[in-house]
């Protein structure tokens, strides 16, 4: 089955198919076709090489012997559009599933929450009697636990100091409109 048409012309809509390209020295690259240019250079993933080879004739053979082909994995090639001879489609695109589009899966690279703290929720209800909620912390976060100090701070200044996390003083109030 042909690969459906689309307005960006045929190339367009043979983007993630799996073609097999000739190149002008006689080798055959087949991959999943990822990009392409005027210049007709190509993006294949996932490349496979073939070449056929002529085995070398041995003194006092009469016939030749058969054409080898040699496969090699190339992985992700990009190919200079001058060299390409000609392209045919091997096979459709790989059938993604939608659930496993946007997973991916654990392991080294990628952030996960380590468990520790709270979440940015705020907390339900009214605060605990406990302490009043501190006015400076985030929606969700406690503030700083009884007794905390930052560093330079004397013993005797109430934490946060004056002037912040509440109301300005008398006189910094903004003018009215």
């Amino acid at each position: 089955m042909p690969p459906p048409k689309s307005k960006g012309g045929k190339m367009l809509g043979l983007i993630n198919w799996r073609l097999k390209v000739t190149i002008n020295d006689g080798r055959a690259l087949t991959g999943q076709m990822l990009a392409f240019d005027r210049h007709m250079n190509l993006v294949l993933a996932d490349c496979e090489e073939f070449r056929r080879v002529r085995p070398k004739k041995k003194p006092g053979q009469t016939e030749t012997p058969p054409e080898q082909e040699i496969k090699r994995t190339l992985g992700l090639v990009i190919l200079r559009g001058e060299t390409v001879v000609s392209m045919s489609v091997e096979g459709p695109p790989p059938v993604v599933d939608d659930d496993k589009k946007n997973v991916l899966p654990v392991g080294p690279g990628r952030g996960m929450p380590a468990g520790r703290g709270m979440g940015m929720m705020p907390p339900m209800g009214a605060p605990p009697m406990g302490r009043p909620p501190a006015s400076f912390a985030p929606p969700g976060m406690p503030g700083p636990p009884p007794g905390f100090r930052a560093p330079g701070f004397p013993p005797g200044v109430p934490f946060p100091p004056p002037g912040y996390g509440g109301p300005p003083p008398p006189g910094f109030q903004p003018p009215p409109q």
